[in-house]
This record gives structure tokens, sequence and C-alpha cells, in this order.
């Protein structure tokens, strides 16, 4: 009698650890459980835990709650100012209600990607290339706007959407390299005539202020011989001024005769050339009078061969030097 009792009991037992393994389900943290019975949804939503079904009627799905990342595979298309483009996105979704994303749709997964892919497509023939290029965050805004409406009805919630490239054909891109080109060299061009303007205006004060002072003109041209005389490999041509020639000539001394040379006449200290009354100057150097019209206009000195009145000189005897 004892030994049937203990062997029922354990029977029981094994039949209570067999129900209670075939009946108890694991529900993580992330995961949301539906119990199925007999084909149709229960009402509660097993939470996160330890929860018991019914062996071989109930059937429990569980249903990831955290967020998706889908990746969008590549959308040719054309946009609004006729240039064909290549865009992938990424679409950051996730499940707020697992009874709809269960029962309302077959594969949630697979209607999110298909819906991002159309919209994509949409946007891209809605939009300028600028706005693919420069304007992505009111494009982001407008395909999340798209794909998230009639993701409700799924139970999903749309989190973000990013476009991640735009790849464009190597014609466009060499087309827009050239004007970006284009747009430097015209700043450049602006910003030299604009320095060219501004050392004008420095250049025309410095000459004023020079035309005050005729040494600082010197003073910047020797300045700007030693600038040019640091290249050992140029040549350098200085003007010098005709004003220090006279100068110089004025100051340089007269050459005494030589020894056993009779001394030059009277005549030959006076000046070689000599103007007339236009001129301003008479033989001795002083003002002409007024009113000489017969005057030579240019007289030479006794060694040149002519006198004062124009007409040759007499021949030069043996003793007289010649000029």
């Amino acid at each position: 009698m004892v030994e049937e009792l203990l062997t029922a009991a354990i029977a029981a037992g094994v039949g209570i650890a067999v129900y209670m393994g075939a009946a108890a389900r694991v529900v993580k943290q992330y995961e949301r459980g539906l119990v199925f019975r007999f084909g149709r949804l229960r009402n509660e939503i097993r939470p996160p835990g330890f929860a018991m079904i019914v062996p071989v009627i109930d059937r429990i799905h569980k249903v990831n709650m955290q967020i998706v990342t889908l990746p969008v595979p590549a959308q040719e298309g054309i946009t609004r100012d006729n240039v064909t483009v290549r865009v992938d996105a990424v679409v950051y979704f996730k499940v707020v209600d697992p009874a709809n994303a269960i029962v309302a749709v077959e594969d949630y997964r697979f209607a999110v990607s298909q819906m991002a892919q159309t919209s994509l497509r949409s946007i891209i023939g809605k939009s300028d290339l600028d706005d693919l290029l420069s304007n992505r965050e009111m494009l982001n805004q407008g395909l999340e706007l798209m794909i998230d409406s009639p993701a409700v009805g799924w139970g999903v919630q749309i989190d973000r959407v990013e476009i991640k490239d735009v790849s464009l054909p190597e014609t466009m891109k060499r087309s827009m390299a050239r004007q970006a080109e284009a747009d430097r060299e015209r700043r450049a061009r602006v910003i030299n005539a604009d320095a060219e303007l501004q050392a004008s205006h420095k250049l025309a004060e410095a000459a004023e202020v020079m035309s005050e002072q005729p040494a600082a003109l010197q003073l910047r041209l020797l300045q700007t011989v030693v600038a040019v005389a640091a290249e050992k490999n140029s040549t350098l041509v200085l003007p010098f001024p005709v004003e220090l020639l006279r100068f110089l000539e004025r100051a340089a001394p007269t050459p005494a005769p030589a020894s056993g040379e009779a001394p030059p006449p009277d005549d030959a200290a006076a000046p070689r050339a000599v103007t007339g009354p236009e001129g301003g100057l008479s033989l001795d150097g002083s003002p002409p009078p007024q009113g000489g019209a017969a005057a030579p206009r240019a007289v030479t000195g006794p060694g040149d061969g002519l006198s004062l009145d124009g007409s040759p000189p007499p021949p030069s005897g043996p003793d007289e030097p010649c000029g």
C-alpha cells in the first residue's frame, strides 16, 4: 500500500514538472508577450518576467520593443531640376502597440522598409539638387512624416529618418567643381581690386606729402635702389639728376697750362658759346642791352674759327698757339 502511494506521488510529481516545463515561459525586459488561445488573441499582454500558459491550447508570441535600425537601400531618381541621383537613408522605429504590430500587418519590418523606399523616391522627385545637398534637415522631417502616417496603424512609431548619402554623376561633380572654382576666382578678383583701390588712395596721399618736400622723393628713390640692389642677379640703371652734373661742372677747377706753352689769349677765357639777346646773356655774362637785334645769336671763341661778327678770324701767326 505504501509503495503504491509512493509511486503515485512520484508520478504526480513528474507530471506536474512536465506540465510546468511546458507551460512556463520567460519574457525578457525588452519584450512583450501576446498569448493566442485557439488562435484568438487574449486581451492581457504578458509583461517581462515569468509567464504561464496552458500547454497545447495557448501559443505565446514575443514582440521586441527596442528601437530598430533599418537601412533603406539606395534609390535612384530624378530631382525636380532633372538631375539623376542615388540616395540612401536610415530609418529608426519602434513598436508601441504589440497587438497591432502582430495582428494588423503581416510583417511590420518589411512593411516599414517598403514604405521607406517608396517615400524616399517620392521625396527625391519633389526636391531640387541643392535641397538634397544642403537642406537635409527639412527633407528628413518630410520623409519622417510620410513614413509615420501609415505606420501608426501598424502599432509602429517612426523615431527618426536620416538621409545618409547622395551620389551624383561624374559630369555633375565636374560641373559643380568648375562652378566652385569660378566663384572662388571671382571672390579673389574682387579682393584684389579692393586692395588696389585702397593702395591707390594711400599712394595718392604719399605723393601729396612728397610733393611738399622734394628731398623725400630722392630718399624714396634711394630706398627703392637699396631694395632692388638686394637681388644679385639684376642690372640696376640709376637715373642721375642733371642738376647735380651742372653743379659739379661749375665746381670743377680750371686746369693750369703746361710748362713751355704760352698762356692762352685773353679771349680764351671767354665763353665758348654765348647766346644772343633772346637767350638773356651777353659775352661778359651781363644782361644784353634791349633792342640789340643785330647781335649774333651764337658766337664761339677764337679757337673755333669764328669772330664775334660771324666773319672768319685772321690766321694765327707762327708764335701764336692754336686754339
